[in-house]
């Protein structure tokens, strides 16, 4: 058998070690294991998750041992009881798992089983093909990510508010040194701490703000030059727009540090104990900065920077004494917190994120009506919108005929006839009376007959599982809201459904949607003579 290194060696590109050693002691309860759900689960398998549980009747054995031959290092079992049956007759059953993946369940299956998992603090998710839609959602009371590795983030370089030590470490250099190798060599971390510290003597402590001031702050730079070829020069040139981002912590991490979950408790998670360390560190030693990085660009340079790891060395030892000492105050043990997951949080504290989950039932029960009749008759959203009811119309309509539109040959008008009138039936019970969603709609989800096309639910399967091991390993930023894929314009959207309190709903203020239009980078390699596909999207478009 492979070691791990090499058998998992490019997604531990992606998460690193401690990712992929969160997956490998994960256990994945998969409910219903048709192509959705075995798309879904084939992608954790070959990502090397601890532990699956396939739930589905007599399909359940025959899944979970082709499953297993993909990665013999992942245990598996299966339980061959239909998932309905399970949710209602042994709810504490889930309570065992890390995260449970719900395939193609009914509404009233999923407002149960959201119940049981929030309750139990078990990760959830539920995804959905039909026809040629389908949905991924996620449900979970808080999820805290603290490596969330953003696409673009400024270096952490303090070149606007140096502390004392590189103050004083500045103050050594002579920008205006004869020697010109010594010039050539200056880092230009040090070129633009001393010509902000000129530039803010001269106006009053303010930095450049305006067009003109930032054109006035680059030459400025360019006049200290003695020679063309002086790369440091041109990096500190280039770099000049680091000089003008606003000093302090972000509104992010402002938000963070005065949650109420910050004022911590015996019972409190890890992560709101280190919060509550770092609001402190925030408010005393960093001077209302947040802890240092430590890491450093490239640049030309003949000194070595030790400074800065030397700084955020200091920084992660003070916020360490302060978790300590919260523990203690808390009854807790003061070294439950382990000194690689401080170090993680000080590294990443500028880039914290905290994503709360709507529970199922809210969302389906309390809705904005202004909101949901705007977005049903907008031509750019009303698509997404429609399938986003019509996913839901179609449960109530198999509830009330036992079986779904198209289904059955022969029944093709008759079922059109009763989801026009289902779907009116649901609106108005949502309160919004007087509007629908178009014929065309209506009769392409009668010809999808409830099927699953495998084109789908690969597809969909491939965005779950992303999103699960988002979830697991607690890094990059998992999506906070109902993803809707429209096969028909080849058009994916995700309706934002949760706010930061978790009580907003995107139909009760506005319509955040991100449209999935190509971006798709995929990571291919073989195992055992089958292809392994890891799908990193790029979210790359964002409407308002």
């Amino acid at each position: 058998m492979a070691e791990p290194k090499a058998k998992y060696d490019r997604q531990l590109r992606i998460w690193g070690e401690q990712g992929q050693a969160a997956l490998e002691k994960a256990t994945i309860c998969l409910l219903n294991c048709g192509p959705t759900g075995s798309e879904t689960l084939k992608n954790l398998v070959l990502g090397g998750v601890g532990s699956i549980t396939v739930i589905d009747g007599s399909k359940a054995k025959c899944v979970c041992t082709f499953l297993q031959e993909l990665n013999d290092a992942v245990k598996a079992k299966f339980i061959e009881e239909y998932p309905e049956a399970l949710i209602g007759s042994n709810p504490s059953f889930f309570s065992q798992f890390t995260l449970v993946v719900a395939t193609q369940l009914a509404e009233d299956s999923m407002i149960k089983l959201d119940k049981i998992c929030r309750e139990a603090n078990v990760l959830l998710i539920f995804a959905r093909s039909y026809g040629l839609t389908g949905f991924v959602r996620i449900s979970v009371k808080e999820h805290a990510v603290i490596e969330s590795k953003p696409d673009h983030f400024l270096d952490d370089l303090r070149l606007n508010n140096p502390w004392p030590e590189l103050k004083r470490f500045a103050e050594t250099i002579d920008l205006n040194v004869t020697d010109p190798v010594a010039h050539k060599h200056t880092p230009y971390v040090v070129i633009l701490v001393k010509i902000v510290e000129e530039w803010t003597k001269a106006h009053s402590g303010a930095l450049p703000s305006t067009r003109d001031e930032k054109k006035e702050f680059k030459e400025l730079i360019k006049a200290g030059m003695i020679a063309m070829d002086e790369d440091n020069y041109k990096e500190a040139i280039e770099a000049s727009f680091k000089v003008f981002a606003s000093r302090g912590i972000n509104s992010d991490l402002l938000r963070i540090i005065h949650d109420s979950c910050s004022e911590v408790e015996s019972n409190s998670s890890d992560f709101w104990v280190m919060v509550a360390a770092l609001k402190e560190f925030i408010a005393n030693e960093g001077g209302e900065e947040a802890p240092l990085e430590g890491s450093i660009p490239d640049m030309t340079s003949s000194t070595e920077l030790k400074i800065y790891q030397a700084k955020a060395e200091a920084d992660f030892l003070a916020i360490q004494q302060r978790v300590k000492s919260i523990l203690k105050r808390i009854g807790r043990d003061p070294d439950s917190i382990s000194k690689e997951m401080i170090k993680s949080l000080c590294k990443n504290a500028r880039k914290l994120k905290i994503c709360r989950y709507r529970p199922i039932e809210d969302e389906f029960n309390n809705p904005a009506v202004t909101e949901l009749q705007k977005y049903l008759t907008d031509e750019e959203y009303s698509v997404a919108m429609g399938f986003y009811i019509l996913l839901r119309a179609v449960d109530r309509f198999a509830a009330n005929y036992n079986s779904f539109p198209g289904q059955f040959e022969g029944e093709m008008d008759e079922d059109i006839s009763r989801l026009k009138t289902t779907v009116v039936g649901l609106l108005s019970d949502l309160g919004c009376n007087g509007t629908t969603v178009t014929e065309d709609l209506i009769n392409e989800m009668c010809r999808f007959g409830a099927s699953e096309l495998h084109a789908v639910a690969a597809f969909i399967g491939g965005i779950a599982s992303q999103e699960v091991i988002k979830l697991i390993t607690k890094q990059f930023v998992p999506m906070v809201g109902t993803f809707i894929f429209n096969g028909i314009d080849q058009r994916s959207q995700l309706f934002i459904t949760t706010s930061w309190d978790g009580t907003v709903d995107l139909l009760q203020v506005k319509c955040f949607i991100t449209t999935f239009k190509g971006g798709i980078h995929y990571i291919v390699e073989r195992y055992r003579g089958w292809r392994r596909v890891l799908l990193i999207f790029k979210f790359c478009i964002c409407k308002t």
